[in-house]
């Protein structure tokens, strides 16, 4: 009696047949809309380098809470522009800035929709780094870690009591998740989640995010506090080291360029794990789409899928409403 014929393809027969097999799978639950609100605007505003973004008034948050629920998104990520800027991010500050009242009026209107708040200083600066800085003797500028801290820490209160269910600090500064978890705690909110950019990378893939939120550096980069594309090994440590902390949740960031990086973190911790499918991703996508070289649609539910596929829980994706609707 011989060996029985192996055919893998039998399970690819029917859609209903590769559907009930599929390993990983997608759902609109898995996705998190980041939104960008900003105090100086009206109306919405489109973003010219990512088709279908817009930053927002603040006046539009009720209606876009509700929008984003009917589509099945559960959660949303806001980011900040404020009227004006100094060199601490004291807009930042402000519980009547962008983020603080869209978060309220949100929450208001879809109580059930979980609400994360983006805490850096980048968006209110002037300068347009990550962090406070400071001035060396040879006259170069650099971020003052201790300084910065102080700031996120304090801007995670004000967004924690505007109703804030998690914050989500995106600065690498060391030590910031034991500052914010200690602040918080101190502060009576002891029920707001933190969720870490763990891992995030100087990555060339953030340029239309840059123009979305307002906030390339006016000079420098930020290769001094964010991780070298080339490291592997470091984002593990990372990862560690705000577990260690006290991070409810951690976040890998890109998420398609560091799927490896995602995989790593995945097998080396037990928290829920994020990806972030940039903006640069997202525009990479649309670009090559408009000029006919890819199926948008197939290309985009392809790479979301490789982020679970991963090891991502969760999906912070700017598709994430083109990609609630096809999933029905």
């Amino acid at each position: 009696m011989g060996f029985p014929t192996i055919r893998p393809r039998r399970l690819r027969a029917t859609p209903e047949l590769r559907t009930l097999v599929r390993e990983t799978s997608l759902s609109p639950k898995n996705f998190v809309y980041p939104m960008f609100f900003n105090a100086a605007i009206d109306a919405p505003c489109p973003i010219s380098s990512m088709p279908g973004v817009h930053q927002f008034p603040v006046s539009a948050a009720r209606e876009q809470a509700k929008a984003i629920k009917a589509r099945g998104v559960n959660s949303v990520i806001l980011f900040g522009l404020p009227k004006t800027k100094d060199d601490r991010g004291s807009s930042g500050l402000d519980p009547d800035g962008p983020v603080p009242r869209a978060i309220a009026e949100m929450k208001s209107a879809v109580p059930e929709l979980v609400m994360m708040a983006d805490v850096c200083v980048d968006e209110y600066t002037e300068h347009g780094h990550c962090g406070i800085l400071k001035q060396r003797r040879n006259g170069e500028w650099v971020v003052d870690n201790d300084a910065t801290i102080e700031v996120l820490a304090e801007m995670s209160v004000v967004f924690a009591n505007a109703g804030a269910d998690v914050v989500a600090p995106s600065d690498m500064m060391d030590g910031r998740v034991a500052k914010i978890r200690a602040v918080l705690d101190e502060s009576g909110l002891v029920d707001t989640s933190i969720l870490s950019y763990a891992v995030k990378y100087a990555s060339s893939f953030y340029g239309p995010f840059r123009e979305a939120a307002d906030c390339a550096p006016k000079f420098g980069d930020r290769a001094g506090y964010q991780m070298d594309p080339g490291n592997a090994r470091e984002a593990v440590r990372e990862a560690a080291l705000d577990e260690a902390e006290g991070a409810d949740m951690l976040m890998v960031k890109p998420a398609l360029a560091y799927l490896d990086v995602i995989r790593d973190v995945r097998k080396a911790s037990l928290l829920p794990l994020g990806g972030y499918n940039v903006s640069g991703e997202y525009a990479m996508l649309h670009a090559a789409a408009e000029r006919g070289m890819l199926d948008y649609e197939r290309a985009m539910m392809e790479t979301l899928t490789s982020i679970r596929r991963a090891g991502a829980d969760f999906i912070l994706t700017y598709h994430a409403l083109e990609a609630a609707e096809l999933l029905g």
